[in-house]
């Protein structure tokens, strides 16, 4: 069995310090690499600002001197809606039946992890890493059709380990009360997100001239 390969996708419209800081501790805790993927066109948000090509520069940019954080563009390179069920698919294909591979996804996301395209499949595929606030794990909105495999299916950081998909567990991660949206509103309002976002991004935005509009909420 292959070393655990753990993604973590998002718009990273911009990307910002509680981004980076997430995949951060996603890698320790489970001695992995995380590849982080830029969506194109997500289903289930409003569509980004930036442009895809302008998303994946800011991360790569963002990623300087983190060995075990990667860009990876994949989805960029999708054509129509961005599904996390196709991601995994072609990811599985690639690193083996075997590997553990684990899909991170926020508390608030799974909630809804029900009404996600072909969601069933996405345990045939990965495990699933629950992202917690410190404290929270107990008010995790386990959705109705989810409840009954819960004892099967749910495990600890290093079940996600001795198999390649199928389990579910959580990881309590810092809460950094930082968000895309005001960074966005920061930055049409002529402020400095400096300190937000790594420095590296801050200055490709002032000179992409990227927010100087009123952005729409996430």
């Amino acid at each position: 069995m292959g070393k655990l390969t753990a993604i973590f996708g998002g718009t990273f419209d911009p990307v910002h310090l509680g981004h980076l800081r997430v995949a951060l501790e996603i890698s320790e805790a489970l001695d992995a690499d995380v590849r982080m993927l830029p969506a194109p066109v997500p289903p289930h948000r409003p569509q980004p600002l930036a442009s895809p090509q302008q998303r994946l520069t800011m991360l790569e940019l963002g990623l300087r001197g983190c060995a075990r954080l990667h860009a990876d563009a994949r989805e960029l390179r999708r054509a129509g809606p961005s599904y996390s069920v196709d991601t995994l698919a072609e990811l599985r294909a690639e690193i083996g039946a075997e590997v553990p591979l684990v899909f991170c996804v926020g508390a608030d996301a799974f909630a809804g992890f029900v009404h996600w395209h072909r969601h069933e499949r996405i345990f045939e595929l990965a495990h699933l890493l629950i992202l917690t606030r410190p404290g929270a794990k107990d008010r995790i909105a386990w959705p109705e059709a989810l409840r009954a495999q819960a004892v099967r299916r749910r495990g600890v950081l290093g079940d996600l380990h001795a198999s390649a998909a199928g389990r579910i567990a959580e990881l309590a991660v810092t809460p950094l009360s930082i968000s895309a949206t005001a960074i966005r509103a920061l930055v049409a309002a002529g402020r400095d997100p400096r300190f937000l976002v790594p420095e590296a991004v801050a200055d490709y935005i002032a000179e992409a001239g990227l927010y100087r509009v009123e952005a729409p909420a996430d």
